[in-house]
């Protein structure tokens, strides 16, 4: 028989599995469905994976807004999680793929920072959505927030059977290449920081939503700050400057959750301090690796290899928010404050990866990276090696 301690207990571990389970579901399906998006994108255009991820986009926001327990709300997320993997295929880093290939050299950048501002401003509109249907009184407010996602699945799925094919993808598949030369000339004429808040700031929950409207609105505005600066300051320099902005946050939020301990509590100054520190945060991360995480890949990789090349972008990348996602709260639990130096720590790692071995692609066509590689102190010696091989054979 349990003690009523140990039944608490209990029942808060099965909850925090369950609400793990919810959010890192989503995750490893867009892991798994960015596999299959590659083929799909590289033997049948990029249009099809945009067909796909809508159709995948929708019926998760409509199951997730009619779902009558918790395990349909997270059949409805593996189904979004399958959307993220071919919209991520076909949209995302072929919005570095598909954007990249269909803009001008010179726009690319800012055109695909365009497709980053449009996620942030998405997370703005969810946020604001959320804060007005946690007041509807009835408690079916969330289902509204859910369901209303199917709206924007909608426009992506119509929308995507006007769009035409890009040029790259069109040779690649062997399609007329005099089509291919007219659409060029034609279009030559370019994480998740809120729960973390959430449990540091401990508000009430409308204050909580609150919370993600600023964040949401900074979060904007840096990114639109970044279509302007991307190309004076170019993509290793952004990632150096968010990386030292996002491990400083780390480290004072870090340092202000030590001094407080469990208290259970928190003043209105430390409150807003956090604040301060969780917004610059977002500003780094927001006009930096937010949206040069998916740019850098799509200018990198060659067209031989461009589709497969953004499906393992993805699948790091899902694989990765997977693993955060499912052992986060586990993790918190354990390291309390421990946790923003264990990030922040991570941060530092990313940057001096940049700093060493990252080429520049500012004001490189896609179609020319293959000199940044060989102009890149490090990956030069391989590039060479690899060209004299193909060279002997």
């Amino acid at each position: 028989m349990k003690t009523p301690i140990l039944a608490t207990t209990a029942n808060l571990i099965a909850n925090w599995q369950l609400l793990t389970t919810f959010t890192s579901s989503l995750y490893i399906a867009s892991l798994v469905a960015s596999l299959f998006a590659s083929s799909v994108t590289r033997v049948f255009g990029r249009k099809p994976s945009i067909h796909l991820g809508g159709a995948a986009f929708f019926a998760g926001s409509a199951l997730g807004g009619a779902a009558l327990n918790v395990y349909k709300l997270i059949f409805g997320r593996i189904l979004l999680g399958i959307g993220v993997g071919f919209a991520n295929q076909s949209v995302r880093p072929p919005v570095p793929l598909y954007l990249s290939e269909k803009a001008p050299p010179k726009y690319t950048g800012a055109i695909n920072i365009g497709f980053q501002l449009s996620i942030v401003i998405g997370f703005l509109l969810a946020n604001l959505i959320n804060f007005g249907t946690e007041k509807i009184k009835s408690g079916w407010g969330w289902r509204i927030s859910l369901a209303m996602a199917a709206a924007p699945a909608s426009i992506l799925t119509l929308r995507s059977l006007f769009l035409p094919e890009t040029p790259n993808s069109q040779i690649q598949n062997g399609k007329d290449c005099e089509k291919a030369k007219l659409m060029l000339q034609r279009v030559r004429g370019t994480n998740d920081v809120q729960a973390e808040l959430d449990d540091l700031i401990k508000l009430s929950e409308s204050d909580s939503l609150l919370s993600a409207v600023v964040t949401g609105v900074v979060g904007t505005v840096s990114t639109f700050i970044s279509m302007l600066i991307v190309y004076k300051l170019g993509r290793r320099a952004l990632f150096m400057i968010g990386g030292i902005q996002i491990f400083l946050s780390q480290i004072m939020v870090g340092l202000i959750a030590a001094q407080l301990g469990d208290h259970g509590g928190i003043s209105k100054g430390y409150a807003s301090l956090i604040i301060i520190f969780i917004c610059t945060y977002v500003t780094g991360f927001a006009w930096s690796w937010g949206p040069l995480g998916w740019l850098v890949p799509s200018e990198i990789f060659p067209l031989e290899i461009r589709s497969a090349g953004q499906s393992i972008t993805v699948a790091v990348s899902s694989l990765f928010l997977f693993i955060s996602a499912q052992t986060f709260l586990t993790m918190l639990y354990h390291f309390k404050s421990g946790i923003s130096f264990f990030f922040g720590g991570w941060v530092m790692v990313m940057a001096a990866f940049v700093y060493f071995l990252s080429p520049e692609t500012k004001n490189m066509p896609i179609e020319q990276m293959t000199k940044g590689w060989r102009e890149q102190w490090f990956w030069k010696r391989i590039v060479g090696d690899v060209r004299i091989f193909l060279m002997v054979d």
